[in-house]
């Protein structure tokens, strides 16, 4: 179904800080109607480092993006990522009045928001509260509990958290531009909702999504987000690793690994040569290509190891019948799904964004480099529906108690009063929750 509503991306990486314009058409495909980029030159690992670099990158991209789409930009979900996120699983319970009123989504979201009471390290904010399985009086694996009887709730929440700093750097960034963030979302889960079929996160995934500065970790099973890391490398560190074995420069280096770069050097041609351009009044190098491979590859097998760790480490290895899906930036090295499989024996490949794709206007964005910024997009059309669901059921449970009459009718304008204002509060909570 189409619709008018606009949502705004903006990836703040490591290497480029990407805008995309989007809007749902008739078939609920994503329209991109713009996208600008920019390098990015003030973070590191995900983390802001130069305020001012940042912001100017922000705005060169949006104005960018405003050209294309021809609209201004005002609002945007911005994702976050950084070897300072953790995430950890937490139990939470409450006790319900009567066990003879169904479970409401009220109940369900004051259970989510206690989740948002637990301690945490200082210096550290939570992120992401998702609940995974919940319990009621005693019978563990419910999904759903809204309309079941009971009287005691629980659930085990993931429990993602992100760096206060890193949080308010993003924020100062991002308001210094002439914008305001609608949504903070971690950027492994907005990768997810672009590349991922529900049928490899009901089947269990894991998603490896290799960035600039990190390798973002999010795995998936029954529908369910069980575990989520960061490995502090990614395809920046390759490209140093090229410039220092191969004795040349950084932007020359980052050209080897895009241009000619691959995962597995055994596959490389053994007489493939390319020429670099050499400094000035200096004769041009020339560099190998299988040991350009070979570079690529020490490099690769360490990432992947660590990535292998992490699977391990979460216990769900030999539940990812879905294996395992590369996205990023660094999924384009030619032979990396190979390379994989070799050193995890989990199934892989690379994840592009196409699926959610409809017509538009730019083709780049079908790459697996923009997958985050798709992501976004996604994410904010996402939390649309699920705020015009979570109004439906609450105008639902008020209209359903609206017809349990009491045979008197002053119980019945006492009854009436009680729901309106259950109505404004539940409505208050929502939007006090939204703003997280």
């Amino acid at each position: 179904m189409e619709t008018n509503e606009i949502i705004v991306g903006l990836d703040i990486g490591t290497t480029k800080i990407c805008a995309i314009v989007g809007r749902k058409n008739e078939f609920g495909k994503l329209e991109v109607l713009g996208m600008g980029k920019s390098v990015s030159d003030g973070v590191i690992r995900g983390i802001v480092t130069n305020i001012d670099k940042t912001i100017n990158a922000i705005k060169k991209a949006v104005t960018e993006a405003e050209e294309q789409a021809g609209i201004d930009i005002r609002v945007v979900n911005v994702g976050i990522a950084g070897q300072h996120i953790k995430s950890s699983v937490h139990h939470g319970s409450i006790i319900r009045h009567s066990s003879d009123d169904e479970i409401t989504i009220e109940d369900v979201n004051r259970l989510t928001n206690d989740m948002y009471k637990i301690v945490i390290p200082p210096g550290s904010e939570i992120i992401h509260v998702m609940p995974q399985d919940y319990i009621v009086d005693y019978e563990e694996g419910i999904k759903d509990p809204v309309g079941m009887s009971g009287v005691r709730l629980e659930a085990d929440f993931h429990v993602i958290t992100a760096q206060t700093n890193a949080i308010q750097n993003i924020n100062k960034c991002v308001r210094r531009a002439g914008l305001e963030i609608d949504n903070l979302i971690l950027e492994p889960l907005a990768s997810s909702l672009s590349v991922l079929s529900d049928e490899e996160k009901e089947a269990g995934v894991c998603l490896v999504d290799i960035g600039g500065g990190t390798t973002d970790i999010a795995i998936f099973h029954e529908n369910i987000i069980r575990h989520t890391s960061v490995i502090p490398f990614g395809g920046n560190i390759i490209t140093s690793d090229i410039k220092d074995g191969c004795n040349v420069l950084n932007h020359q280096a980052e050209i080897l690994k895009t241009k000619f770069g691959q995962a597995l050097a055994e596959m490389a041609n053994e007489n493939e040569v390319v020429s670099i351009p050499g400094l000035k009044n200096r004769d041009p190098k020339e560099i190998s290509v299988k040991n350009l491979a070979r570079v690529i590859e020490a490099r690769m097998e360490e990432i992947i190891e660590m990535v292998h760790t992490k699977i391990i480490t979460s216990g769900y290895e030999n539940r990812l019948a879905g294996g395992i899906v590369i996205t990023g930036g660094g999924s384009q090295l030619v032979s990396i799904k190979q390379l994989f499989e070799y050193m995890t024996g989990l199934d892989a490949r690379v994840g592009f964004p196409n699926e959610h794709l409809g017509k538009s206007k730019v083709d780049a964005i079908k790459s697996p480099m923009f997958a985050t910024s798709v992501g976004l997009v996604l994410c904010g059309f996402k939390a649309l529906d699920d705020r015009d669901n979570r109004y439906f059921l609450e105008d639902s449970v008020i209209k359903d108690y609206d017809k349990r009459k009491k045979p008197t009718g002053s119980s019945d304008n006492i009854l009436k009063k009680i729901l309106e204002k259950t109505k404004g509060i539940l409505i208050d909570d929502f939007e006090d929750g939204s703003a997280r």
